[in-house]
């Protein structure tokens, strides 16, 4: 059997443009020619889509994880953009870890893996 390597995900929405932009603002990521946005290696389409309501009826069922290095920093920025949170970032065992939701109440986490756990992955 031929191996297969997760390189994407769609985003599916009643208003595409309005969550590409705030995916765009909120996380900077680069924008490829044929609309995906790149976060680090792993693709995001945000597509219109018509056969769906303007929320997620079980948001938590796929979280988008952002590993990231400083995630306070970003927490303070998406706050800014007036962010719903769901859990605010908080110290657990592996580090710093943050609940909340784009527009569309899709749920996202925000992780920093602190240093003993990354060495302990080596």
């Amino acid at each position: 059997m031929a191996t297969a390597s997760l390189g994407s995900i769609l985003l599916g929405t009643t208003d595409p443009d309005r969550l590409r932009g705030w995916y765009l603002e909120a996380f900077a990521p680069k924008e490829n020619s044929n609309g995906f946005l790149d976060f680090g290696g792993f693709q995001v389409l945000i597509d219109g889509r018509d056969d769906l309501g303007p929320a997620s009826p079980e948001p938590a069922r796929v979280i988008l994880n952002f590993h990231v290095d400083d995630a306070r920093a970003l927490a303070a920025h998406l706050t800014s953009l007036g962010t719903r949170w769901l859990v605010e970032i908080e110290e657990r065992e592996n580090g710093l870890f943050g609940t909340l939701t784009d527009p569309d109440g899709n749920y996202l986490q925000l992780i920093e893996l602190d240093q003993a756990y990354l060495d302990s992955q080596s």
